[in-house]
């Protein structure tokens, strides 16, 4: 019973965070960048939802809680700004650039999937493993499932808001822009963090200072993804 009514909890927590993405998209203005990023985040959100109530995850438990804890940290950098104090390195340069003219929408919807993947997942596993009383080990494959799904939908991201209907040409800057970034690279690295965040977990100056140095490299990234290009 007390498992039933922590999974049910934790259900609500699910329909909380998409509740407020749905809010934020239908708030923005279309072109905004932080509105171009949260519709894709969203897409996922939703998609990561079906596939637990389809049964496609073994723990859902598990995945719902990685689910709540990786969609809380985007929401607190959104809040973050609402409340006028500044967001973590990582997502500074898309809250900066959200309203360039230069910035395509492909970049602004990658450089927040950088943003959330490079830093926030790997904090979000830590956070799942303390929630869950649990080891990285035992959440690998629910990220897994989660990784191969953003993988699939960053495809589909890159082939719906790429500029106009063919393929980039090879002399426009945003195709060599895109190939300096994977998403597949990214999330490998985030479960090496994840898993050296934990092994910190004992050495909490250290642990912090790890996690600051990630922040800012991830940071550094999302402003190259976000160079304002010409049309």
């Amino acid at each position: 019973m007390a498992q039933l009514e922590q999974i049910t909890e934790t259900v609500d927590r699910v329909d909380t965070v998409v509740s407020r993405m749905r809010a934020l998209d239908a708030a923005l203005p279309e072109r905004d960048g932080i509105a171009v990023f949260n519709r894709v985040y969203l897409a996922v959100t939703e998609a990561v939802d079906r596939r637990i109530d389809a049964g496609r995850f073994t723990d859902a438990r598990a995945a719902i809680t990685l689910d709540v804890r990786f969609a809380e940290r985007y929401l607190a950098a959104v809040d973050r700004v609402a409340d006028g104090r500044r967001p973590p390195a990582c997502w500074r340069p898309l809250f900066q650039f959200r309203r360039h003219p230069g910035v395509r929408p492909l970049q602004f919807a990658l450089a927040g999937i950088n943003a959330h993947i490079g830093h926030d997942l790997a904090l979000a596993v830590v956070d799942s493993c303390r929630t869950l009383d649990c080891e990285p080990a035992d959440l690998e494959d629910e990220f897994e499932r989660v990784g191969d799904l953003l993988v699939s939908l960053e495809e589909r991201i890159r082939e719906d808001l790429m500029p106009g209907p063919d393929l980039l040409q090879i002399a426009d800057p945003l195709t060599h822009l895109l190939g300096s970034w994977s998403l597949e690279r990214a999330r490998d690295a985030t479960w090496t963090a994840a898993r050296a965040l934990w092994a910190l977990r004992g050495l909490p100056d250290v642990a912090a200072e790890f996690s600051e140095r990630l922040d800012t490299a991830v940071g550094f990234a999302g402003r190259m993804l976000l160079t304002p290009l010409p049309d």
